[in-house]
């Protein structure tokens, strides 16, 4: 799109944060991506599928086990299983999961600088989690923290995490650069109001907007 040509800014919304990633981390030829704006997203994933109904493997892919979560068949029908890490099966993650390792360069052997490189060109990245989340768990994955390997209990704060303290996607070369906005709103996902908006994203989309804080 000409429109697009000389850059453009990105919102995600929930689930739309992982295609919004996909699109500043694989598009070749894309026109590059200013300012990142991140409403209630997995971004580091999620520990529990969520809900699914209408289909007979559903029960099975929602466990908290996981059972069938990382199954060709599970990962090509059911959205959220691109982004489900369950940290109690890191190796099915890394093994079985197709979107979520693959942006967040985290695959053995199979990382690309140049998702590094597009991310890491971001003039901002504002990272908004909602105080009440129940849908993105744990909800500090909004921020790029998680759960550490192995537990369902300790969360790690997203400069703990091996995403950020191995720089894999350029989240650490974003943060050391003060380009990462910590924003922590009240209320359940997506719950946002107009003037949380107004505040909080709407400066972004507009050049040399952006407030000059670095947290919320």
């Amino acid at each position: 799109m000409n429109e697009l040509k000389q850059g453009y800014n990105l919102v995600g919304l929930s689930q739309g944060n992982v295609v919004a990633r996909g699109l500043i981390e694989l598009c070749d030829g894309a026109p590059p991506v200013k300012n990142f704006i991140s409403i209630g997203g997995p971004n580091a994933g999620v520990a529990f599928a969520p809900a699914c109904t209408g289909h007979p493997w559903c029960g099975q892919a929602g466990a908290v086990s996981g059972v069938g979560i990382y199954s060709d068949y599970v990962q090509g029908h059911y959205a959220p299983s691109g982004y489900t890490k369950l940290p109690n099966n890191i190796a099915g993650y890394l093994k079985g999961c197709r979107v979520l390792p693959k942006i967040n360069n985290e695959i053995p052997n199979a990382t690309n600088p140049i998702y590094k490189q597009r991310f890491a060109s971001l003039q901002n990245l504002v990272l908004i989690m909602f105080e009440d989340e129940q849908i993105v768990t744990p909800k500090e994955s909004s921020w790029f923290g998680f759960y550490q390997d192995g537990s369902y209990s300790k969360i790690l704060p997203p400069q703990q995490t091996n995403l950020y303290l191995k720089d894999l996607f350029g989240l650490q070369t974003l943060d050391k650069a003060g380009k990462i906005k910590f924003i922590k709103v009240p209320g359940l996902h997506l719950a946002m109001d107009i003037i949380g908006l107004q505040q909080h994203v709407v400066p972004y989309l507009i050049d040399e907007g952006a407030p000059k804080n670095k947290t919320a």
